[in-house]
Parts: C-alpha cells; sequence; structure tokens
C-alpha cells in the first residue's frame, strides 16, 4: 500500500501501518486538512450555511484525525523505538496543526459573521448547540487573542505535546526496565497458584530458568503486582516490588519531576493567557463544575463526609495486625497495607478475593456482558474470524476491508479480537477491537477509544459507522488455562465496555457532538453505570460461571461478596479524592512556581487524605498519566470519576427498583444518554432519565457511609 494511514478501509490492514510510513503519511494528511480548512474559509459569505460552516469545519480535519489516530494508538499497543522516533518527529507538526485552528483570525471571522446571519440567529435545538460548542470551543483554545498571545499560544500547545509525550515515554520505559526473579518458590508462601504459574511462565518467556529448575519473574504490571502486594507473606518482597513501583517515572534518565513543573507551568501560562486565574477554571468552564473552585468544594466536602469513617478503618487495620502478630499497635508500612487490608477481609467475612477467580473466565464474562447488552440495550454483538499479520508482511488470505465483505478482520496482535454491533433492527450501527492482556509494547491501564466516529443516516447520506476499541492489561491466560479474571477486573471489563456503547450507540448527526465527546465529568456516568451489574445476581448469573463446571456463584459466596463490597470503603473513597486533590491544588495554587520538593509539596496538599504510614511514599505525580501523559487529558479533572459515580450510584437505583436487566429500563438509558452524545446539556439529559436532579448522598449510601 502506497499510503497506508490514508487508506479508506473500514477494517484497517494493521500489517501496512508500518513506522517508515508515517512521516509521508502524515505530511499529506497535514496537506489535505489545511486544503480543506481553506476552502471552508474562502468561501462565498453570501452563500454560507450550517452544512458548509459548521459541519465543513468538523469534516475538514477527519482524514487527519483518524490517519494520526493509528499512529497515537500504535504508540500506545505496539511501542518500538522505530514508531516512537517516528511518532515524535511528527508530533510537533500535528500538534501546531491542531493549535492554530482556533487562532485562525479568518476562521474566527466566518463563525461569528455566520453567528450573526439570519439562519445562524435562527438556529435551534441540536444546531444551535453544535454553533455554540463550536464557538465556546474556539474561545477556550484562545480565538479573541491578538497578536503575540496568539503566537504563544501555538508555542505552548506545542511544548506541552512534546513534554506529555515523553512523561507517557518515561512512564512506559521505567516500568519495563524493572523485573523481580525469584528462584525459590518457598519464598512465594502465601501467593495464589494461579500468580506463581503466571510467574513461572513469564519467566520461562524471558529464557530465564529451565522446567528442572524453574524461576518466577514478576513486573511492575498490574495482574502480577496486585497479587503480590495482597498475598505475599513475605514482607520483604512485597517492601521490594513497592519500591520498584515507586521509582516509575522516578529513576535516572526516566525522571519526570522536572516534566512535572514544566507541564504545570506551561498549563498556567496558558490559562493566564486566557486571562483566567489558573488552569482548572480555564478547563471546567465547559464542564458541570464549571469552575476550579466548585470541583475543589466537591473534593473537600466529600473529604469531610468520610473522614471519621476513614480514620477508623485505618486505626482498625493497625489494630487488627497487632492481634495477629502480638505487637503494639503501630503505623503500617506501605508495602503492608494491602496485605494487612486483604487478611482483615478474611478473617471479618471468611472470604478470599481469590475464590472468585474460577467464576470469572474471560471469554465468559465477555459473552455474559454481550448478553447482557442484548437483554437490558437491545443490540446484538457478534464476533468476526479475524488474523494478525506481522508487520510489512503479506496476509495469508485475503482479508476484509471493508464491512459485508467476507474474510477475516486484520487485527493487531494475535490476542486481539474484532466485534460488530448491530441494533435491534440488525442495522450495522459500529465495530470494536478488543484486546485486554499486558504487553512490553503496551501502555499500562485500561480504556476506550475510537478510531472512527460514525454518524446516523440523513438525507441521501448513508449511515457512517463507528469503529472503536476497549484494551486493559488484565490476567493472561496460562498454559492451556483460559483468563481468570479477578472481580476488580471485571468490573474494569464492563468500565470500559461503558465508555464503548456510549461511542457506539451515538446517534448524533453533528459528529463532534457524537459518541464519548461530553462535558469530560459527565463522560465517567456510562462506564461507571456499567460497573453496577457485576454486584447484582441476575446480571451476574449471565456470566460468572465456573471454568469448570459451569455452575454459577454459590449462594453462600455471593452472600460474603456482598457482606465484603463495603470493606474499608471509606479508604477507597478518600484513595480517590486524594488523587483529584492533588490534581486541582497542582493546577490552582501551584502551577506556576519553579520547581521545588514535590514530594514534600504532595504530602502538604494531601494531608489528610492520605493513609498514614511509617514510610512516607514518594509522590504519585511522577506516574500520574491521567495527568500529565496528555497535554490535557484528565488534567484538573481527575474529580470527574467521583463526581459522576455521585451520577451513577443514583441512575442506577431506577434499574435495582425497576429491575436489574429490565429492558424498558435498559432502552431509557439508552435513548436518553448513551445515544445523546453532547446534543444537549448533561444535566438535561440526566433528568430527562430520572425525572429529576441527582441526589447528592446516593454515593455515601451506596458504600454503606451515608
Amino acid at each position: 500500500m502506497s499510503a497506508p494511514f490514508l487508506a479508506n478501509d473500514f477494517h484497517i490492514r494493521w500489517s501496512a501501518l508500518t513506522p517508515d510510513h508515517i512521516e509521508a503519511d502524515i505530511t499529506k494528511a497535514l496537506e489535505t486538512a489545511q486544503a480543506a480548512l481553506d476552502k471552508v474559509i474562502d468561501q462565498d459569505r453570501g452563500k454560507m450555511n450550517f452544512e458548509t460552516v459548521v459541519l465543513g469545519l468538523d469534516e475538514s480535519t477527519r482524514p487527519l484525525n483518524e490517519a494520526w489516530g493509528l499512529v497515537t494508538h500504535l504508540d500506545s499497543l505496539c511501542n518500538s523505538p522505530e514508531l516512537r522516533i517516528a511518532h515524535n518527529a511528527m508530533l510537533p507538526k500535528v500538534s501546531a496543526f491542531f493549535a492554530k485552528i482556533p487562532l485562525n483570525e479568518h476562521l474566527w471571522d466566518l463563525l461569528v459573521t455566520y453567528s450573526k446571519t439570519e439562519e445562524g440567529r435562527g438556529l435551534t435545538g441540536l444546531r444551535k448547540r453544535a454553533l455554540d460548542e463550536t464557538m465556546d470551543g474556539f474561545r477556550q483554545h484562545g480565538a479573541d487573542l491578538q497578536g503575540d498571545k496568539k503566537a504563544r499560544m501555538e508555542e505552548i500547545e506545542s511544548e506541552l505535546s512534546q513534554l506529555t509525550q515523553k512523561y507517557s515515554e518515561n512512564v512506559l520505559d521505567s516500568t519495563n526496565q524493572w523485573e523481580m526473579v525469584i528462584d525459590d518458590v518457598a519464598r512465594l508462601k502465601g501467593l495464589p497458584q494461579s500468580a506463581i504459574d503466571a510467574a513461572k511462565v513469564d519467566a520461562a518467556a524471558k529464557g530465564l530458568g529451565s522446567e528442572d529448575h524453574p524461576k518466577y519473574r514478576f513486573t511492575l504490571k498490574a495482574p502480577s503486582m496486585i497479587p503480590v502486594m495482597e498475598h505475599l507473606e513475605d514482607a520483604g518482597l512485597r517492601k521490594q516490588m513497592w519500591q520498584g513501583a515507586t521509582m516509575i517515572g522516578r529513576s535516572g534518565d526516566h525522571d519526570n519531576t522536572e516534566l512535572v513543573f514544566k507541564i504545570l507551568k506551561l498549563r498556567d501560562e496558558k490559562a493566564r493567557i486566557m486571562g483566567k486565574a489558573n488552569f482548572a477554571d480555564l478547563i471546567l468552564e465547559r464542564r458541570m463544575a464549571q469552575s476550579g473552585r466548585a470541583a475543589l468544594r466537591f473534593i473537600e466536602d466529600l473529604h469531610q463526609r468520610v473522614l471519621t469513617p476513614f480514620e477508623r478503618e485505618n486505626i482498625a487495620l493497625q489494630e487488627f495486625k497487632a492481634d495477629q502478630t502480638h505487637q503494639t499497635a503501630d503505623l503500617l508500612e506501605p508495602w503492608e497495607i494491602a496485605f494487612w487490608a486483604e487478611a482483615q477481609r478474611k478473617a471479618l467475612y471468611a472470604f478470599d478475593t481469590e475464590e472468585l477467580r474460577p467464576y470469572f473466565p474471560l471469554d465468559r464474562v465477555l459473552g455474559g456482558m454481550f448478553r447482557l447488552a442484548e437483554m437490558v440495550f437491545d443490540l446484538r454483538i457478534v464476533g468476526r474470524d479475524v488474523i494478525y499479520v506481522a508487520p510489512g508482511e503479506e496476509s495469508p488470505t485475503q482479508p476484509s476491508t471493508q464491512p459485508g465483505e467476507l474474510g477475516p478482520v486484520e487485527v493487531w496482535h494475535p490476542e486481539v479480537k474484532f466485534y460488530e454491533v448491530r441494533n435491534e433492527k440488525g442495522v450495522h450501527i459500529g465495530s470494536f477491537f478488543a484486546d485486554w492482556h499486558p504487553r512490553d509494547s503496551k501502555r499500562g491501564g485500561a480504556w476506550m477509544n475510537y478510531l472512527k466516529m460514525g454518524v446516523p443516516p440523513s438525507g441521501e447520506n448513508d449511515r457512517r459507522l463507528h469503529l472503536g476499541l476497549i484494551c486493559g492489561n488484565m490476567t493472561p491466560p496460562v498454559g492451556d488455562q483460559p483468563a481468570l479474571l479477578t472481580h476488580d477486573e471485571v468490573c474494569t471489563v464492563f468500565h470500559e465496555f461503558g465508555h464503548l456503547l456510549h461511542q457506539l450507540l451515538g446517534n448524533v448527526e453533528v459528529p463532534s457532538l457524537n459518541g464519548v465527546n461530553v462535558w469530560w465529568d459527565f463522560v465517567e456516568l456510562p462506564s461507571q453505570i456499567l460497573e453496577n451489574f457485576c454486584w447484582e445476581r441476575e446480571s451476574l448469573d449471565l456470566f460468572a460461571r465456573h471454568v469448570e463446571t459451569g455452575a454459577p456463584i454459590p449462594a453462600r459466596l455471593f452472600k460474603k461478596m456482598i457482606s465484603a463490597r463495603n470493606y474499608r470503603s471509606a479508604s477507597d473513597i478518600m484513595r480517590q479524592l486524594a488523587f483529584g486533590k492533588l490534581d486541582l491544588e497542582l493546577h490552582m495554587n501551584y502551577a506556576g512556581q519553579d520547581s521545588t520538593d514535590l514530594d514534600v509539596l504532595s504530602r502538604k496538599i494531601q494531608a489528610g487524605y492520605l493513609t498514614p504510614t511509617k514510610t512516607e511514599a514518594p509522590s504519585m505525580a511522577r506516574r500520574f498519566g491521567h495527568l500529565f501523559s496528555n497535554p490535557v487529558g484528565y488534567a484538573a479533572g481527575y474529580y470527574s470519576y467521583k463526581w459522576a459515580e455521585v451520577l451513577d450510584a443514583d441512575a442506577f437505583t431506577r434499574f435495582q427498583k425497576e429491575g436489574v436487566l429490565n429492558p424498558a429500563v435498559g432502552r431509557e438509558f439508552r435513548d436518553k444518554i448513551l445515544s445523546k452524545g453532547n446534543s444537549e446539556d448533561p444535566g438535561k439529559l440526566f433528568r430527562d432519565f430520572m425525572g429529576r436532579d441527582p441526589d447528592p448522598t446516593a454515593l455515601l449510601a451506596r458504600a454503606g457511609l451515608a
């Protein structure tokens, strides 16, 4: 293929997307986008209309967005030195291009002029919101700025894109460079057998050990690290792993300390150029919170509500350890908390989270989740045959390139799956890839994204299909055994699937208002409401089946699971509040200052939010990808998780009252929330579904703290 990143294939030919094509293809995409923008700008002002102005602007950058989206997607999932070089060479040019759009005075004049026309003034409903959101977005990115300020904004955007990319690379590289190899299995006492087997397989894959003398390799990836911290009796090894985790983004060439302050300073400068007191006020102007002060007030109010039970939980855990070890109660070390918390959970509820793992084989979880989508949201999700072809190689069979074609769909890794989604009428509305297990070339965490934005049919135009993806770093299969997930991992799968449904069900004719392009503190509502189905008997029975017998979770085990649900719930809430507090304070009150001791500053900000420990942990800021791996991302917006959790805890009460698998409620949620994108104010969408404003006590009630 001569220009694979620009191909118009719906089923992407991943094997053709090699780093050597990136510079030429993205350069061409930039030129094409500029020509399309110029056409929008130069249109006859006497004939302009909504289609040529607002939709024309949307469409002008779509090919570039899709091409560059493929590059950044591969950077996240198939990172390599060659790809990294090619990506980073084009990143400043792409960033500069997008930064210039709202700063283009001719384009801004076009929008202002159109807004004052008879048609522009008379717009209603969706079209009025589209114009208003477009103009508000331009203003937020500097459209009203003059001269030198505009030029400086372009420079800031370019600098931020490069600094945040370097931050992300440092996190990935420092995560991958650490390992703990054990050659004495006796040291792994307490560790679940599944974790021991996985460590043995991982070591063998790296050429370590032999059948007669196996070794066991542990990494800082979640499926490897979490069982160690929760179950391993050897405190020395847990300490070693904790110390490894604290070095992510903090060691040698991968130290993110200075990058954090540079990013904060640039964001602060950007906000002040825009006439805002701080970056939070700039970003939250077009979110439900409206201002940094309001978001911080939300965090601090929740903090006060959970502080007393949080302190009680900390004392109870210290006393539990003291009882078990016949010592005087004292502060715990940070590498002791997860271990003793899991031990306390077992003691209080006779419940070991590992008991649930055999009931969550990944394939059954996915199958049950798709069945739930069918029953509750009236969807049909069907897997397609896939084929993996190594980059640059020829496929042994002809892959499909468009929907409806025969042949397998190409994927970027042998583990990746591909699915089609159809509505109740059998109409194909979108497709998605799924990639669930960790690799060294893949960034950590779990996420959803889209590669192509769909739009519903209108006039003579056919439906344009959504193409999305969901990714995670879940427990991988071991040998011939299927991947057996923890319940937390199951919740994460459902969370990302909620984001995906929000995208795939988007039915708004204006692309910039479709799918997950909503106000950021509303975007987590669909994802978090899906997690609730992982706790209800009716929905669990769809997918929680024993890997060997197919039996559902026994009543006694389900009862223990539910009883233990709110174990240390105040601590769980406080952990998220601590992240939100750090985020907002850094961006509101400490962004403009020169570098200082990041650890001391973080402890000052988070005083009263962190579990007190003997050894103080280094700042999370050096590996806080949500905040610093993107020019904006969740920066000044991490509070959104808790904000949306208030919404989802309240909204799910309708399912609990009217039926967990009630298709009428599900269809309402689909029609009034999932399909609406940003076509209306999110507060109104919530009221349309619930018939009232959110109940602020819903989250605390669910957590047993109201």
